[in-house]
């Protein structure tokens, strides 16, 4: 029996290396369309290695997928022949949903395939029950979705912080929320009939940041989140990496060097606790900024002139770029991407940040492409991370 078990063993290899290729084959295609486009199928072999007659192939899929489509208006060679007819991303047909799960509220969006934000809503916590905040969530999306009839939902996008498992599809735990074990693929899924992919919020900022922000193009990118929760997020190569059961990323107990502010975890000075928004509006109260919870009002407040207020999101803003100098010494990446609310709006706030950098590295740091609609696009980067890593498996249901 060896002479006919062997080719059970062997055979299914070459099949999957083949799936791999062509996989990473229409993924780079589709990427240069986005990126380049409007392109010719012979500038995108250039840039890709591929034969034209293989860009031609996965154009053609494409276009019969509606992902992409031929430009209006035609290129001429520069030598005798046709003029190029250049193809370029088509936008018009297709939508992802996007669910962040924040602590205070839920956040619902719909954003085109170039990552732009078409629709979005915000629902407010009435409790914390994972599941009635994931059916009211799932709700608030089936209403962005009715008012855009004329697009095509190709699937949702889960993003959340904490400890968030993307091949399972699971909040393993959000200590803010009280969330353990939630199986959010599952429950939105049921929810709305489409497929839904989950993964950390700091990964899929680093992945829109990848795709449509100002990282493109960089070898390896460190993003570090600091809002209610902290979590960073590391890519090299064009991959994220998540580590065992995606566990990558988890700085929040981290310790800073002098902090003070007392942790859940029963110790003092860890970095969630000290760069908390929740630690930001609580010393606003303290000092008379704001009486809210709102870290926006501190933000405002500041951009009014009230000097405490334009001192605590400095101090806040320094003790990130601290943070972001421990990240820099471990992962030494070429750039850097911070979501901070003073980072994000305030220059003097960036400035105060990059001082702590230091001025060698202070150049690879910048803010969030995104400062606007960090949250929405979270949730839907989720999605169209996983249509640009795999284009050719877009969902069937709305294709």
């Amino acid at each position: 029996m060896p002479r006919t078990a062997a080719p059970l063993l062997t055979s299914p290899i070459p099949r999957v290396a083949d799936s791999d290729r062509r996989r990473t084959s229409a993924s780079v295609v589709l990427r240069s369309v986005l990126e380049h486009g409007p392109v010719a199928r012979s500038t995108i072999a250039r840039l890709t290695g591929l034969s034209p007659a293989s860009v031609t192939d996965y154009c053609a899929r494409f276009a019969e997928r509606g992902l992409i489509r031929e430009s209006a208006v035609p290129r001429r060679s520069k030598g005798v022949g046709r003029p190029h007819l250049p193809v370029d991303l088509d936008d018009s047909r297709f939508v992802v949903g996007g669910v962040h799960v924040a602590v205070p509220y839920t956040t619902v969006a719909l954003l085109d395939l170039r990552g732009r934000v078409v629709a979005r809503g915000e629902v407010k916590h009435e409790g914390t029950d994972p599941v009635r905040v994931l059916a009211r969530a799932a709700d608030a999306l089936a209403a962005l979705l009715a008012g855009a009839e004329a697009a095509r939902v190709l699937g949702v996008g889960f993003a959340a912080g904490g400890w968030v498992d993307r091949d399972s599809g699971t909040v393993v735990e959000h200590p803010l929320l009280g969330w353990r074990e939630v199986a959010v693929r599952e429950v939105l899924g049921t929810r709305t009939g489409l497929p839904v992919h989950v993964d950390g919020h700091a990964r899929a900022l680093v992945n829109a940041e990848r795709l449509f922000g100002g990282a493109r193009g960089s070898g390896s990118v460190l993003h570090l989140f600091a809002g209610n929760m902290v979590d960073a997020a590391f890519t090299t190569h064009d991959e994220v990496h998540h580590g065992p059961r995606s566990q990558a990323g988890r700085i929040a107990h981290l310790p800073v060097p002098g902090g003070t502010e007392p942790c859940a975890c029963g110790r003092t000075g860890c970095l969630q606790a000290e760069l908390s928004e929740r630690t930001l509006c609580r010393r606003a109260r303290a000092a008379g900024v704001s009486d809210g919870t709102n870290p926006m009002h501190v933000l405002g407040a500041a951009a009014a002139g009230d000097p405490v207020a334009v001192r605590l999101l400095r101090e806040r803003s320094r003790q990130v770029g601290r943070a972001v100098g421990l990240l820099l010494d471990v992962l030494n990446p070429e750039r850097v991407v911070v979501t901070e609310i003073g980072a994000m709006h305030r220059e003097d706030c960036l400035a105060a940040l990059r001082d702590e950098v230091g001025p060698a590295r202070a150049a690879t740091v910048s803010p969030l492409s995104f400062p606007d609609s960090a949250l929405a696009v979270a949730g839907g980067a989720v999605a169209l991370d996983v249509l640009y890593r795999d284009p050719l498996a877009a969902s069937p249901e709305a294709i």
